[in-house]
């Protein structure tokens, strides 16, 4: 899949959200790149750049004030060949990955750690 196949895959899935949390995310962009900089990986700690799927960069919701209206807009990044890997090793469908990373990252734009997203999955699985 090509990055622009699945940059569309990844804005019809945003749009896709329901209205409710859309609304709160109107300052906030999704981004699709193949990896994540070295610069990231390495402030990270992340020696392969296919262990990292996702990344939000902003200020959560429950962490603003009101001085930081008006700011630049916070930031969903995608990677591409990370999740192109994740998909062909789970067989979910590809917009299942998308959505699962995705939703991740907007977990951490509400204010949730790693540690609560990852109990919030395991409640969610079937």
């Amino acid at each position: 899949m090509n990055a622009d196949q699945f940059h569309m895959i990844a804005e019809k899935l945003f749009n896709e959200l329901p209205a409710k949390f859309r609304r709160l995310m109107q300052n906030v962009v999704i981004v699709t790149e193949d990896f994540a900089s070295a610069e990231v990986l390495a402030s990270m700690q992340i020696e392969s750049a296919y262990d990292l799927l996702g990344l939000y960069e902003g200020v959560p919701l429950t962490e603003r004030q009101i001085a930081e209206s008006g700011s630049v807009p916070d930031l969903i990044h995608l990677y591409r060949e990370p999740i192109l890997a994740m998909q062909a090793e789970s067989g979910e469908s590809i917009s299942a990955c998308i959505r699962n990373v995705m939703v991740h990252e907007i977990g951490h734009h509400f204010g949730f750690s790693d540690a609560q997203m990852h109990a919030i999955e395991q409640e969610s699985k079937p």
